[in-house]
């Protein structure tokens, strides 16, 4: 029998895809009272960062019926927070990165806004957010991309540094913000991409983007998933972009699991987080590890799974992923869910141990 917050997790899934939400207010309405602002000060209200409070309450099992088990594949199970947050535009993340040590964050929702903040830990359990804050993503005019028509389900994250990219669902285009230019209030830039990146179905495209740093097989180069973009033999399609061989290539789809998010380790390996929805099962999550000296251009990539979980554990709609390595040399794997703004369904942030 399904736990009660699994069978909310089933239907929040099954009505997500009918629901219309609205878009985040950034700036608030000034009383009739006060003087009317200046223009100079109600474009600083609507794009400036600003502080909320985001409450966690701790999640002691992955699968609650099972409480002692902690091993699932080749994780294992640290700590895990539900989310929530009396400000509005809070939800819908679909990508998250991490710093070296796992404690400073970056996160997106799909509805075009920024989130920073830190994770605070109690040993190696996840207890809480601090300092969280949220800005509207700009444009390279320096409003917020949402108010053109379609440029808001940014669904896919990847940092370089202080260049941080994201790409559109809807559009199939990548933005690139160069943070040291203002960090969450830096100005975006159309990246040009390949012809066939605008050729990707309507809201099945660009779901996932890694950088791929020095030393590593690509170097340079800016990997971008498609969702459910099929090559001729149904695999999914994927893109190299920039780096020494720019080009296409497509990861083996199998039964019928669709691309929500990667994460390249220092190992050389590449994490692919996917899902897979039925109105008669409900949501299943696997994670695939796939070598990244096997991708090129032309190439038909796949790898083995590392990790299988349903409704029977604790998970939501599992879209982004990242990895970092603490002072015990343990790779861990943070994730985070996109509620869909629906009240059935729920913004997890679950971190495991990578184990060998």
């Amino acid at each position: 029998m399904s736990t009660p917050h699994t069978r909310r997790s089933f239907i929040g899934h099954a009505a997500a895809g009918f629901s219309t939400l609205a878009l985040p207010r950034w700036g608030q309405a000034q009383p009739a009272t006060e003087p009317a602002p200046r223009p100079a000060q109600i474009e600083h209200a609507v794009t400036a960062p600003v502080a909320i409070e985001v409450n966690a309450r701790p999640i002691p099992a992955f699968e609650p019926r099972d409480r002692s088990r902690t091993r699932f594949g080749s994780l294992q199970y640290r700590s895990g927070l539900v989310l929530t947050s009396p400000h509005r535009g809070f939800g819908g993340l679909s990508g998250i990165r991490v710093d070296a040590k796992g404690e400073r964050f970056l996160a997106l929702s799909d509805q075009g806004s920024w989130f920073t903040g830190s994770i605070r830990y109690s040993g190696r359990a996840m207890v809480g957010l601090d300092d969280v804050e949220a800005a509207p993503m700009l444009n390279a005019e320096g409003r917020p991309i949402t108010e053109k028509r379609l440029w808001y389900d940014t669904e896919s994250l990847a940092r370089d540094g202080n260049l941080v990219y994201v790409g559109l669902e809807r559009v199939n285009q990548i933005m690139r913000f160069d943070f040291s230019k203002g960090g969450t209030r830096a100005r975006g830039e159309v990246l040009p991409t390949p012809p066939a990146v605008r050729k990707l179905p309507y809201n099945k495209g660009l779901e996932a983007l890694v950088f791929v740093p020095k030393g590593q097989p690509l170097a340079g180069t800016l990997i971008a998933f498609s969702e459910r973009g099929l090559d001729a033999n149904e695999n999914l399609i994927a893109f190299l972009i920039g780096g020494p061989s720019p080009g296409q290539f497509s990861v083996r789809r199998t039964e019928k699991f669709d691309i929500s998010d990667a994460v390249l380790l220092a190992s050389g390996e590449l994490l692919i987080l996917e899902r897979k929805f039925s109105w008669f099962t409900g949501i299943d999550i696997r994670i695939r590890s796939i070598p990244l000296k096997s991708i090129a251009p032309g190439a038909l990539v796949d790898g083995p799974v590392l990790f299988n979980a349903d409704l029977g554990h604790e998970v939501d709609n599992m879209e982004g992923i990242d990895a970092h390595v603490t002072a015990e040399g343990e790779t861990v794997l943070t994730m985070i869910s996109d509620d869909n703004f629906s009240l059935l369904q729920r913004t997890l942030l679950l971190q495991f141990t990578l184990v060998e």
